[in-house]
């Protein structure tokens, strides 16, 4: 079955590009051209892939990530034009997955979004992996990749979902912020570990009852995270 992908930018010219060169590989695309759109069609559709520019119309990219994350976990990547560290963290703050900076070359967002998908389908493949993981109030289910405490499901991102269930799956291991960036996010990925870190502060403030004194995830300090 085909992967499809929703494409977010005001700029006409970038969407036809990117819809012409993943609609090459195959891909469904759908475009939106601002904020009301983008969320209307998330609502409306499933999709495998989002790509978001972060300067839209109507609401920004980040207002669209954040709606979108109250009820879906699907994969986001967010195209900004601005480089600065702080809008590629607020991206992430807002339930992003990825970030790719504007002007982008059109073969490193199509190897962005396949590496993605191969990340989120190997997840979803049989085997004799387990495929619900409990422990204590939590279960893990990998192939709805729904998290749920106390019965009550709790809405994670792509990445979070990722890096919970790796922690799961090794309790008391002790993963390095290099490790769980090149483990999750794979080792081409061009951000820093700062990423790994936004993302567990996330993380915990979801699952965690008192984040500032976690149950699940833990930090062993100077060395990494791991799941206890």
């Amino acid at each position: 079955m085909s992967k499809r992908v929703l494409v977010v930018d005001d700029e006409k010219l970038i969407v036809k590009g990117i819809r012409f060169s993943l609609e090459q590989d195959g891909m469904d695309v759908d475009c939106a051209y601002d904020g009301e759109e983008a969320l209307e069609l998330a609502k409306r559709n499933s999709y495998d892939m989002i790509l978001l520019d972060v300067m839209l119309p109507k609401m920004t990219g980040f207002e669209v990530c954040q709606q979108i994350r109250d009820f879906s976990n699907t994969p986001i990547v967010m195209l900004t034009a601005k480089g600065e560290d702080m809008d590629k963290i607020l991206g992430l703050e807002y339930g992003a997955d990825d970030y790719i900076t504007k002007p982008f070359n059109i073969l490193e967002v199509k190897a962005r979004i396949k590496a993605i998908m191969r990340r989120t389908g190997k997840k979803s493949e049989g085997g004799n992996t387990e495929r619900v993981i409990e422990n204590r109030d939590m279960r893990l289910d990998c192939d709805g990749r729904r998290v749920y405490i106390k019965n009550r499901e709790v809405n994670l991102t792509a990445k979070e979902f990722e890096v919970l269930e790796l922690l799961m799956r090794n309790p008391n291991k002790v993963y390095s912020r290099e490790n769980l960036l090149s483990i999750v996010w794979g080792s081409d990925y061009p951000g820093d570990v700062r990423t790994v870190d936004v993302h567990i502060r996330r993380l915990r403030e979801k699952i965690e009852s008192t984040p500032s004194e976690p149950v699940y995830v833990h930090t062993k300090w100077g060395v990494g995270y791991y799941f206890a």
